[in-house]
């Protein structure tokens, strides 16, 4: 790969969303999301968005601060990288520096700066008290011994330039890539360790070996849409299934409604989510092409029903005589890449993991030297119906001849999402009781 790259004259933009998780607005607890991108503007290439989920465990008291430092130093890192490369650079010389520099130096720079906001806000007595009420001495001592894990958090991010896209993730979340048939694809490797709710953090022993990177070049077919959400989102709904239509369903509204819709309602549909599903903090990111085609709404003559304004797009009624069948989810696609899934990370000590359990968690197997702490939402899941962006059309309805020619309203997709019975939950996400020597 010596010949320098092709480049792409595609733009992409990107919006996203924070809201607070139902749960922690019960409880008083913070947001412990974080999301940034740059440029601020929204618009690339290249192109820089990063979300962090810090972890809900009361060990993790200061983990929205741990959060905020994931994206800062995340996306200050990448852009050193992307300013580093000369204009005739290889692609391959371009993998192996992110593969070689950027797990490592990521890592690096949240302890630097979690280390300098210890020593200029000093654990307070109050903190570690409350932490003691909460969970006894041990987890005190845990705490004081290993002050990162105050601000443990994941970290999710994602550079589009005009030759190649990176992806990057450690801990849970999800990366989606939308293509313009709609299939639906994880760019990044997946990782059998983060089962029964364990996630890997930043806060781990060795944290960078647990990084999965995936470098795609930019030829053939390429993402219409790409998806970076907090775990709390695809934990509002009963299965994966129902969790990937999301993106058909936004790529969908782009195309018929534009972004100007999608960005008015993005706040109403996580939060939604959060209050009829998981209960924890909800982050998503959306990154699109600005050459996806437009796809008129049908009109009918005849019809008397208003056209749709943009914060209506939630709240439309259900009919059940006009629920259309979801587009075809393709799982088995995969994106066209000229090098492949890569992992930069040699063999190294097993990765400590962070559990998140159900309040009747099943009896869970030892695993050494992974070290696993609780954490219980307050009441167990039921399913229930809860609206997610979709849109389709409705029956029109003619009630005078000067409404005639008025389009018809669309309605939207029913999508399930998990159902938490009344009572307030508790966040999601825990952390080892104690970790390796650093």
């Amino acid at each position: 790969m010596g010949n320098a790259p092709e480049r792409h004259t595609i733009q992409w933009h990107a919006i996203g969303q924070s809201v607070r998780g139902a749960s922690h607005v019960r409880s008083g607890l913070p947001n412990q999301d974080a999301i940034d991108w740059q440029p601020k503007s929204g618009d690339g290439p290249p192109l820089i968005v990063a979300v962090s989920d810090g972890h809900g465990s009361p060990k993790s008291f200061r983990s929205d601060v741990g959060s905020q430092f994931a994206v800062e130093q995340t996306v200050a890192i990448i852009q050193e990288l992307v300013a580093g490369q000369p204009a005739t650079i290889s692609l391959s010389m371009v993998k192996r520096a992110a593969e070689e520099r950027l797990p490592q130096e990521i890592v690096r720079r949240w302890q630097e700066a979690v280390n300098a906001h210890l020593r200029a806000h000093p654990f307070e007595t109050e903190e570690l008290d409350a932490l003691e009420t909460k969970q006894g001495g041990a987890a005190r001592d845990t705490v004081f011994n290993n002050p990162h894990l105050a601000y443990g958090a994941t970290i999710l991010s994602i550079l589009v330039t005009d030759t190649y896209i990176l992806y990057l993730q450690l801990g849970d979340g999800d990366i989606l890539a939308v293509m313009p048939d709609g299939a639906i694809t994880r760019p990044v490797p997946g990782d059998e360790r983060l089962f029964a709710n364990q996630t890997t953090s930043l806060c781990s022993h060795d944290a960078w070996r647990d990084m999965r990177l995936r470098f795609q070049t930019l030829y053939g077919v390429l993402p219409a849409l790409i998806l970076i959400s907090s775990d709390g989102y695809a934990n509002s709904f009963v299965n994966d299934d129902e969790f990937l239509k999301v993106g058909v369903d936004i790529l969908d509204i782009l195309k018929t409604d534009g972004v100007a819709t999608v960005a008015a309602n993005l706040p109403d549909w996580l939060n939604d989510a959060t209050k009829s599903g998981s209960g924890d903090d909800i982050t998503l990111a959306i990154i699109y092409r600005s050459d996806i085609p437009a796809t008129p709404k049908k009109r009918t003559a005849d019809s008397a029903t208003p056209p749709i304004e943009k914060k209506e797009l939630e709240k439309f009624p259900e009919s059940p005589d006009a629920a259309p069948q979801p587009p075809k989810v393709d799982p088995d696609a995969v994106l066209e890449e000229e090098l492949g899934a890569t992992s930069p990370i040699e063999e190294g000590p097993p990765a400590e993991i962070v559990e998140e359990t159900a309040s009747t968690p099943p009896p869970a197997e030892e695993v050494k030297p992974v070290e696993v702490a609780e954490e219980t939402p307050d009441a167990p899941p039921q399913e229930t119906p809860v609206v997610t962006p979709s849109v389709a059309e409705t029956t029109p309805s003619p009630t005078s001849e000067a409404a005639a020619a008025t389009p018809p309203a669309p309605r939207r997709r029913r999508r399930r999402r998990i159902k938490y019975t009344e009572g307030p939950l508790e966040p999601s996400k825990k952390l080892p009781d104690r970790f390796y020597e650093d």
